[in-house]
């Protein structure tokens, strides 16, 4: 070999080393999955546990995945961004906390008064979704994949009735996405608290309420011992998306067989996330009301009403974004519309007949 090429060899094979890499041993790959939620929480955590152990299985072992709570290897809303560097090689997390990237993620979670679950599924699996999505991620060297879904979420728990706009003045209120915004321009004080950090958080009285998902959810974190109104249904996330997201270069790197195992698991992880939300969602629902005092509420149609209009200049402004964000935008509320008039046909109207039957 001549020297000028062996430095070379040597040059690039230091550099290589210096980004920490996945582990590789006799064709076995082990990777590291990062997540903002805390291990074993419900739902999110479980599931992403859930998806790790089931490529391992599916692979014969051949793609191993070591799954890291929040914080275990990088800040909770670190996780993207080590997933991009190269210091984990695959995330569990929600579009839309990596918003600061680009505001088009939002759509890929979720958006006030936007689509359900089943219908955000058929826009990404059938419609322009995942093609976009794709393009968004791209930029940041990534691959995403839907992953799950919480269905409905709660709209949040506050320690007073909040009965009128008024009242939502200067609040203190733990809120993601861009329900955040909405509430902010309405002149609520919002901040994007950690999963983890939500309870303490409410306790010590740095926030006056918090959403955070759901009645499984909600009971295990403890929020009831420090609010007693429970506003439901959430105007903010009709049907928030979870996702993989895998360092892309890393993604390509594997066989063939072996990408087609990330992307059929993590498919399937979607529809077991649901029904694992869904059914966990009804059964823990009476013991937040019989067991611990909490009074359900709604709200009023002054706010419904304002919470609606500021939304759509929220997601107006969208169109007029960065031509990809505005691309989204477009085919997002395409079908949003779409499944509006669909669904107050069938849907809707078949709840409302339930309702009735079942009292």
């Amino acid at each position: 070999m001549k020297r000028r090429s062996f430095l070379a060899g040597a040059a690039a094979a230091a550099g290589a080393s210096a980004l920490p890499g996945p582990a590789i041993a006799q064709g076995r790959a082990e990777w590291r999955l990062v997540m903002p939620w805390p291990k074993n929480t419900p739902g999110v955590a479980v599931n992403a546990q859930r998806f790790a152990d089931r490529v391992g299985a599916a692979s014969g072992g051949r793609l191993a995945i070591k799954v890291f709570g929040a914080g275990e290897l990088v800040p909770p809303f670190e996780s993207l961004d080590a997933v991009m560097r190269g210091v984990a090689d695959i995330g569990h997390g929600t579009p839309y906390y990596w918003a600061n990237k680009s505001k088009a993620l939002h759509f890929f979670t979720t958006v006030p008064f936007g689509l359900t679950a089943t219908e955000l599924a058929a826009w990404i699996y059938f419609g322009d979704g995942q093609a976009l999505w794709d393009e968004v991620y791209a930029q940041f060297g990534l691959k995403g994949f839907y992953a799950g879904n919480s269905g409905v979420q709660a709209g949040g728990w506050f320690r007073k009735e909040i009965k009128t706009l008024s009242d939502l003045k200067g609040l203190k209120f733990r809120i993601a996405g861009l329900g955040g915004e909405v509430m902010r321009r309405l002149g609520v004080t919002t901040v994007l608290t950690p999963p983890g950090e939500i309870g303490p958080a409410m306790a010590s009285g740095a926030i006056d309420a918090a959403e955070w998902v759901g009645p499984w959810n909600d009971l295990a974190f403890g929020l009831y011992r420090t609010a007693k109104f429970y506003y439901l249904p959430a105007f903010h996330e009709p049907g928030p998306a979870l996702e993989v997201f895998v360092n892309r270069a890393r993604f390509e790197a594997l066989a063939p067989d072996l990408q087609e195992i990330v992307k059929a698991v993590a498919s399937a992880t979607a529809n077991e996330t649901l029904a694992d939300f869904q059914r966990h969602n009804i059964e823990s629902l009476d013991p937040l009301l019989t067991q611990h005092g909490v009074e359900l509420r709604q709200f009023a149609d002054e706010i419904v009403a304002a919470l609606g209009k500021t939304t759509l200049e929220v997601l107006n402004e969208f169109a007029t974004g960065d031509a990809l964000t505005a691309r989204v935008h477009a085919s997002y509320m395409a079908f949003l519309r779409k499944a509006n008039r669909y669904n107050t046909v069938f849907d809707r109207k078949m709840l409302e007949m339930r309702a009735k039957v079942l009292g």
